[in-house]
């Protein structure tokens, strides 16, 4: 079997996301062998250094031998069992863990099975705790342009990236939106926390006009992942906290893509200092082997649906797969790693390597930018570095880095003009210094023009 013939089987049958399928009758589609620590090896020998975590999922790397033994183990106790009126051991455990590392105050996990699965429940408790508690008028979101919460209705509807969003807007309920904190769009010559301040009075504004219908905000910690990895200082997260503490309004911190290390803290919410209402987790809930999501909450929400099964208040949303103990197993696999091994502290250096990798390229004269947050790195081409104008979506620049990358063993998967690098925790100074050559080159190709 090689990689064509595995290409012909998949054009047959499958229908990829994210993708306009048209594409594949020039781009191949990269059938993949296996995986082992950073790299990602197809039929026909090739390898490509996995430096975007495979969709932000995987932190120790491909194959861990560690979470690989974990998930041998619980597959000869207990593969699935339903989460309502029955338990198991994985979820009870993960769920205490959690409650100790998580921002202080919150202590109740509710499982689902995807990101956007997580932002819906979310969503629903919001509103549905204010309804409980007799303000049924409170059932509004606010959030920030930008933004990215998923492709479910519910989550599509709360984001405002428009490739994802414009398509289906008549599906949705209507949200109010603040401008985003984004400090790639700061003044010359501010500072992040400067231009992250300034941004804050939108949406202190829409809170002043608006608190008595709306039942939440929800931001993505310090980086809109989707949204061109844009950037923002925590002092936004302190000043909304306090804003929305004070207007009577919940805070949803979707930390599904940030979680567990990503920005330089096991948690975004960390570097503010704040809690929110309600964190949504995903994506490396599980270090990247299964689907497995979750809210976590605080003990004075959970109470407002705890009540005589008469008076109808119960939360009842479900996911046939929540809690799987597969997903649960893999997690307290991973969350042992960062423990056990120091990742976090490691990541400060691997972080640092990886800025002093990319530094070169903040000259390059289609660079707009080079930015960071711990594990995240991006860098904007752009067509006009002086004006930092982008260059149209329709050349697609993005894509010309992306084969490069293949060719070169990196997957680097753009998004739009950004090239970005969310590796795994496991990548080493050889590694980097790789992405950082395939990069630049890649960005050399992609511009020239």
């Amino acid at each position: 079997m090689d990689n064509d013939q595995l290409m012909q089987r998949d054009l047959g049958v499958l229908w990829h996301p994210c993708t306009q399928m048209k594409d594949h009758e020039w781009l191949p589609v990269v059938p993949i062998r296996r995986g082992q620590g950073v790299w990602l090896e197809d039929f026909d020998g090739n390898r490509y250094l996995d430096a975007i975590s495979s969709w932000w999922v995987n932190l120790h790397g491909h194959a861990n031998p560690r979470i690989n033994a974990a998930l041998k183990d619980q597959l000869d106790t207990l593969e699935h069992v339903l989460l309502a009126g029955f338990s198991h051991e994985p979820a009870i455990t993960l769920a205490e863990r959690l409650v100790k590392l998580a921002p202080e105050g919150l202590s109740r996990v509710f499982y689902v099975d995807n990101g956007s699965s997580a932002v819906e429940a979310a969503l629903k408790m919001s509103y549905h705790y204010w309804r409980n508690s007799g303000k049924p008028d409170k059932h509004r979101f606010i959030t920030l342009s930008n933004s990215y919460h998923g492709e479910t209705l519910g989550a599509l509807a709360v984001g405002d990236v428009a490739l994802y969003k414009e398509t289906y807007q008549p599906l949705l309920m209507e949200v109010l939106t603040a401008p985003s904190p984004d400090c790639f769009e700061r003044e010359p010559g501010a500072s992040w926390e400067e231009h992250s301040r300034q941004q804050f009075r939108h949406m202190e504004a829409l809170l002043n006009e608006h608190a008595d219908t709306v039942s939440a905000v929800i931001v993505e910690p310090l980086v809109q992942c989707a949204g061109n990895m844009r950037m923002y200082h925590p002092v936004y997260l302190e000043l909304l906290r306090d804003a929305c503490d004070r207007h009577g309004v919940h805070l949803i911190a979707d930390e599904i893509a940030v979680g567990f290390g990503r920005t330089g803290t096991l948690f975004a919410c960390e570097q503010a200092g704040i809690t929110p209402d309600f964190m949504t987790l995903s994506k490396g809930l599980t270090g990247g082997y299964l689907p497995l999501s979750l809210v976590m909450t605080r003990d004075g929400i959970y109470e407002a649906f705890y009540d005589d099964y008469e008076n109808l208040t119960a939360f009842l949303h479900s996911h046939s797969y929540t809690g799987n103990p597969l997903g649960c197993r893999a997690a307290l696999a991973s969350l042992d790693i960062i423990e056990h091994d120091g990742v976090i502290e490691r990541n400060r250096t691997t972080a640092q390597l990886m800025a002093e990798a990319a530094a070169p390229l903040a000259d390059h004269p289609h660079v707009g930018e080079v930015r960071q947050h711990g594990m995240i790195l991006a860098i904007e081409m752009v067509a006009d570095k002086a004006r930092r104008t982008p260059f149209p979506w329709q050349q697609r620049r993005g894509l010309d880095v992306y084969r490069h990358g293949l060719a070169n063993q990196a997957l680097l998967r753009p998004l739009g003009n950004v090239v970005y690098w969310m590796p795994p925790y496991v990548i080493e100074p050889e590694h980097i210094a790789h992405l950082g050559r395939v990069t630049a080159e890649g960005i050399d190709l992609a511009t020239r023009g």
